[in-house]
């Protein structure tokens, strides 16, 4: 007789239904991390200027900030398996509408995708709880690995895409738009592995209880600063690199480096914070690693740059995969889960969406690009006084 678990999922609809989980997370990454490369081309195209441009990126993220917290509302009411169901929808039309028309289209589906992608990034976390909860580490480090591929494949072919096979910026985005639809199919048949279970509380008594928390807060401060971080590398290290006095292309290799050992910190961290019932040791163990790779960025006469690179690629993939665990870990059930990943990830990425701009406001200044590294090492000391507390093993 075959075993079910407790949601009565045998083992091969639970098989199915992270493959299903798998396919929605590589979406989560490539809408984003594909402009980046293709800016230039844009500008040429429709004469927009650097700050507008700069919209494309930080508007997802001002989407993520007030979508995040009313999900929820919609989970309750439509249940976890059809809010994903109409986020991939939204995600393919934004996909779409961002690749065919004028200035216009281009910022609706960049709006669209936004908050299409808040959703993912809420629900995972608490499908994850709901029916991963033994094997909770495990399937966060492959959850946030697929993602970080994700990014980092949408980046490097972005260019190849639009030049060697004449797609041009707009055929380049819409790609995309496929992968969408693949995780449409295969998420389809999912929708009836998830059971519906009626809401044991509203959303109003829920977000009352959960801000006023403590823990809440320093795990939503925890998620923010090391998003912080991560965007202030995404956006700023290869100017850094160049006003160091190395070429576009070192730069552009750098940023993939970061990106690549972000994706083996994003596999192996979720897994080791997974075995262990305390993760405070993880959390110091990273700070330490990302404070070294800091300092080592700014002497340069050390040299040894793609060390550092890699390592705090390494420390802010790991620490993005950890964030996503303890949302699971610190949970008591998967309504807690989808509340509690909609609360820190709203808060978490309105601060990340200042990063960039501040650290450009900085430079602007000072034209010294140490202070912004100063602001990381600093970032990263307060991020591990919250860690000391979201480390331990406590339910909110």
């Amino acid at each position: 007789m075959e075993t079910r678990d407790k949601n009565g999922l045998n083992k091969a609809s639970r098989t199915l239904l992270l493959v299903g989980i798998l396919f929605v997370s590589i979406n989560l990454r490539p809408a984003l991390s594909s402009i980046g490369p293709l800016i230039d081309m844009i500008r040429e195209d429709v004469g927009l200027s650097d700050t507008l441009l700069g919209l494309l990126t930080t508007l997802p993220l001002i989407a993520f900030g007030v979508v995040s917290t009313m999900t929820p509302l919609f989970t309750k009411r439509f249940g976890i398996g059809n809010t994903i169901l109409g986020a991939l929808i939204l995600l393919t039309a934004g996909i779409s509408i961002r690749s065919v028309g004028g200035i216009f289209e281009l910022y609706l589906g960049t709006i669209l995708l936004g908050i299409a992608i808040a959703f993912g990034n809420v629900l995972i976390p608490a499908l994850i709880k709901r029916n991963f909860p033994h094997k909770a580490g495990f399937v966060t480090s492959l959850y946030s690995g697929i993602m970080s591929l994700g990014a980092a494949f949408a980046a490097g072919l972005s260019v190849p895409l639009a030049v060697e096979l004449n797609l041009g910026w707009r055929g380049s985005l819409a790609v995309w738009a496929v992968l969408a639809v693949f995780a449409l199919i295969i998420w389809i048949p999912n929708i009836k592995r998830i059971n519906r279970t009626p809401p044991s509380r509203g959303f109003k008594e829920a977000m009352k209880k959960l801000s006023g928390s403590l823990l809440v807060w320093r795990l939503a401060l925890y998620m923010g600063l090391q998003s912080f971080a991560f965007y202030v590398i995404l956006a700023w290290l290869p100017a850094l690199l160049i006003d160091r006095g190395y070429d576009d292309s070192y730069a552009g290799w750098m940023l993939s480096l970061s990106q690549a050992t972000g994706i083996i910190g994003a596999i192996v961290i979720p897994i080791w914070a997974g075995s262990r019932k305390d993760q405070r040791l993880v959390i110091v163990s990273l700070i330490i690693v990302e404070v070294i790779a800091l300092i080592g960025l700014m002497i340069p006469g050390i040299g040894m740059v793609e060390l550092w690179v890699g390592l705090i690629g390494m420390v802010l993939g790991g620490t993005f995969g950890l964030a996503l665990l303890l949302i699971v870990l610190r949970s008591k059930d998967a309504e807690t889960a989808a509340e509690l990943s909609g609360i820190v990830q709203s808060i978490g990425y309105f601060i990340a969406a200042t990063g960039p701009f501040i650290v450009g406001v900085i430079y602007d200044l000072t034209q010294v690009w140490n202070y912004a590294l100063v602001l990381l090492v600093a970032i990263a000391i307060i991020k591990l006084i919250l860690g000391i507390d979201v480390g331990k093993n406590k339910k909110v």
